[in-house]
C-alpha cells in the first residue's frame, strides 16, 4: 500500500470513529429521561403526587364511585344471575372500565377482589385515550403507554409521565364531547335485553341541542357545564406557570350512598347544578267558582333533556300545594322523602322521566327486561330565537287540576301556591325491587336522598321552584299575565324570560 492510500484509510478510519462516537453522544444526550411505569401511572394515588386538587375533586366524583357503587354492584350480580351470565361486561366495561381493559374482569363480580385503579374510573383510563371509535357503550381505546394527554395546548413537561396535547380532552373542541358522550350513551342489544333499546341518550341529546356547535362560537361541550374551569396549576411542581384548568368532581344527579371522600362537597355541587337547571313559571286563573293552575317548566341550562342520561330510573316530580289563608285548598305530588313514589294515588301527578316497560306491558325496573320506552322528560334548548317555534320545544305546562280529572277545577280560589320540583336519583320502587331479590341492603335505599330544585324563598323560609301570590304577580319583572281557561291569570316566573 502506497502512504498515499494509507493515509487516506486511516483519515477514512478516524472518520468513521468519530461519526460513530458522535452518534452515540447524540443518542445519549436525546436518551429521555425515564418516567413511571404504566402500572405506576394507573394508580391515581401516582397521580396525587402532582395534581392534589384535581385529585381530591376526583376522589369523590361517581367516576371514583362506579365501581364500588352498591347499587350498581347489586343490579350488575341480579343481571349476571336472570341473563344466565349473558350480560357479560356490558355494565362494568363502564364502572370498571380499565378492568375490563386489562382482562382482570369479565363480569364485574370480582370487582371486590381486584387492586383499587382497577375499579371505578381512574385518572389513567380518561388521559390515555388515543382515539373514540364508536358512539356509545364505550367505544375507548388506550394507547397504554407512558404519555398522559389533557386539554392544555402546551403541557409543562412532567417528571412522572410524557405529556401530549389531545382534542379529545380539550373542552373547546366538539371531539371533547364525543369522548364523554360515547360513555355516557348506552344502548341495550337483545340479547341479553328482551329489546336493543337506546336505554341512555345524553350523548345524543346534546348533539341535537343548539349547544352541538362550535365552542368559539357559542357552543358548549360537556366539560364546560361538568368541568368548571378556574385560574389555576395544572401540576403542583416548580416551574408551572397559572392556567385555566378545570374541576373534576364531575356533578350531575347521582351521589355516594356509602361513606365515601368529599360527600358534602359532591351534593352542594350536584345540588349548584340542579338548582340552575329549570325555570318555572306558574298561573293561577280566578273563575267565578273557583280557579285553575297552569305550571310551566323550561328546561333553560341542561345541555340535554331534563333529567337525562338514567332517565328510567330517575324520579323528579312536582310537589304543587294551594293554600287560601292558612287551609290547604289543593295538593298534588306531596309524598313523604322515604315513600316509593308509586305508592301515591294521584290523578295530577306530574312525573318527568322515562317510563319503561316490559314485553308483556308491565313497568320494566331492571333495564335487562326493558321492550319499550315512553320518554316524559323536558328537551334540551334548541334556539335562543323567541320567534323561533323550536325555542318553545324547552317549554312543557301542565294544568292544576288536569281537565280529565273530577273536579277539575279548584273549588276555592287560592291567595298562595307553593311549587317544589323534587327529584331523586333513582327511584324507591327500583330498590326495594333490589332489596327485595336479597341484592341490596336496606340502608342503601334508605340513603337515597331527595333533591329540590330551585332557588326561590317562599314565605315561609323553604327553598322552592317558584311561589304564587297576587302581590307577587304584580312585580315588573317576575309578574305577567295571560290568557288561562277563558280569564286573563296572574302569573309568576322564577326567573325573568330570555
Amino acid at each position: 500500500m502506497t502512504y498515499a492510500r494509507h493515509h487516506e484509510a486511516k483519515w477514512c478510519a478516524a472518520l468513521t470513529f468519530v461519526a460513530l462516537l458522535s452518534q452515540l453522544t447524540a443518542c445519549s444526550e436525546e436518551a429521555p429521561e425515564p418516567k413511571y411505569s404504566v402500572e405506576r401511572l394507573m394508580k391515581p394515588e401516582t397521580c396525587a403526587e402532582c395534581h392534589p386538587n384535581h385529585y381530591r375533586e376526583w376522589s369523590g366524583s361517581m367516576h371514583a364511585y362506579a365501581g364500588v357503587d352498591p347499587v350498581f354492584l347489586a343490579m350488575n350480580r341480579r343481571g349476571q344471575e336472570e341473563t344466565n351470565g349473558a350480560l357479560g361486561d356490558f355494565c362494568v366495561k363502564c364502572h370498571a372500565p380499565l378492568a375490563v381493559a386489562m382482562g382482570a374482569t369479565t363480569d364485574g363480580l370480582n370487582l371486590t377482589e381486584l387492586e383499587p385503579e382497577l375499579v371505578g374510573v381512574g385518572c389513567y383510563f380518561c388521559h390515555n385515550v388515543k382515539a373514540v371509535e364508536g358512539t356509545h357503550n364505550n367505544p375507548l381505546v388506550l394507547a397504554f403507554d407512558d404519555t398522559l394527554r389533557g386539554g392544555i395546548a402546551d403541557p409543562a413537561p412532567s417528571r412522572a409521565h410524557h405529556t401530549a396535547y389531545s382534542p379529545l380532552m380539550d373542552g373547546d373542541r366538539l371531539e371533547s364531547a364525543a369522548m364523554c358522550g360515547s360513555c355516557h350513551d348506552i344502548t341495550v342489544p337483545s340479547p341479553p335485553g328482551a329489546a336493543e333499546v337506546a336505554l341512555e341518550r345524553t350523548f345524543a341529546e346534546w348533539q341535537a341541542s343548539l349547544f352541538n356547535a362550535d365552542p368559539t362560537r357559542g357552543g358548549l361541550t360537556c366539560s364546560s357545564c361538568h368541568m368548571p374551569s378556574r385560574r389555576g396549576l395544572a401540576a403542583d411542581e416548580p416551574g408551572v406557570p397559572q392556567r385555566r384548568v378545570h374541576a373534576h368532581g364531575f356533578p350531575a344527579v347521582d351521589i355516594a350512598l356509602t361513606p365515601f371522600p368529599e360527600r358534602e362537597q359532591q351534593r352542594a355541587w350536584v345540588q349548584r347544578e340542579l338548582d340552575a337547571t329549570l325555570r318555572a313559571e306558574l298561573c293561577v286563573a280566578e273563575l267565578v267558582d273557583g280557579a285553575v293552575m297552569e305550571l310551566v317548566l323550561e328546561n333553560v341550562s341542561a345541555g340535554h333533556r331534563f333529567p337525562s342520561g338514567a332517565a328510567h330510573d330517575r324520579r323528579v316530580w312536582v310537589e304543587l300545594i294551594a293554600l287560601a289563608g292558612d287551609r290547604e285548598v289543593y295538593q298534588s305530588g306531596v309524598i313523604a322523602d322515604d315513600a316509593p313514589l308509586s305508592t301515591l294515588s294521584d290523578p295530577d301527578l306530574w312525573q318527568l322521566r322515562d317510563f319503561t316497560f316490559k314485553t308483556d306491558g308491565s313497568p320494566a325496573h331492571m333495564f335487562w327486561d326493558v321492550a319499550r320506552i315512553e320518554p316524559a322528560t323536558i328537551p334540551g334548548p334548541l334556539t335562543f330565537n323567541r320567534a323561533d317555534p323550536d325555542f318553545f320545544a324547552t317549554h312543557v305546562a301542565r294544568r292544576y287540576p288536569r281537565a280529565s280529572s273530577t273536579p277539575n277545577q279548584l273549588m276555592e280560589a287560592p291567595d298562595r301556591v307553593r311549587v317544589r320540583v323534587r327529584l331523586r336519583p333513582m327511584g324507591l320502587d327500583v330498590l326495594d325491587d333490589l332489596v327485595a331479590s336479597g341484592h341490596l341492603d336496606r340502608s342503601i335505599r334508605n340513603a337515597m336522598p331527595v333533591f329540590n330544585l330551585g332557588t326561590v324563598t317562599s314565605q315561609d323560609g323553604d327553598p322552592v321552584a317558584v311561589e304564587w301570590t297576587r302581590e307577587r304577580s304584580e312585580d315588573p319583572v317576575l309578574g305577567s299575565r295571560r290568557e288561562l281557561a277563558g280569564v286573563l291569570a296572574r302569573c309568576v316566573s322564577s326567573a325573568p324570560q330570555r
